[in-house]
């Protein structure tokens, strides 16, 4: 029987996607696609990660990944270092100037966060925190 009620799979969908399109309408003066500011931001919690790990981290092709990591670099927020027992791997570390890149990123985040979470008491947004992080790792091992 089909229901008119979205499942919360379609919800999780659409909240991300509105969530992301939401930080690109704000973050536009930024030179970084979503793409990159997202690489930028897993680096920041993994730093020195090397690259292929990234890539699994990010659910991204290596090449695809290196691409990015070419532009972060340019914009001098990461360096590559090589790895000390592969010469074929590098370390991924950030540079002084994406600190104020991430900054900008937390504070663009906590805006639309706030947005989103409008009309919810700090209860609600707590346990939907802790709901989603719980069904997350519920997942991860699949």
């Amino acid at each position: 029987m089909h229901s008119n009620r979205d499942t919360w799979g379609f919800l999780v969908a659409d909240v991300s996607r509105l969530l992301r399109r939401a930080f690109e309408r704000q973050m536009g003066g930024t030179p970084l696609s979503f793409a990159q500011a997202r690489a930028l931001y897993y680096i920041s919690r993994h730093e020195g990660v090397r690259q292929v790990d990234l890539a699994e981290l990010l659910e991204l092709q290596p090449i695809r990944l290196a691409r990015h990591i070419d532009v972060l670099e340019k914009l001098k927020l990461v360096e590559r270092r090589p790895a000390p027992d592969d010469r074929r791997a590098y370390h991924i570390y950030l540079r002084p100037a994406a600190h104020e890149v991430l900054s900008e990123f937390e504070s663009t985040a906590k805006s639309i966060r706030a947005t989103a979470t409008k009309g919810l008491n700090t209860a609600q947004v707590e346990a939907l925190h802790a709901a989603l992080g719980a069904i997350r790792g519920n997942l991860h091992g699949i």
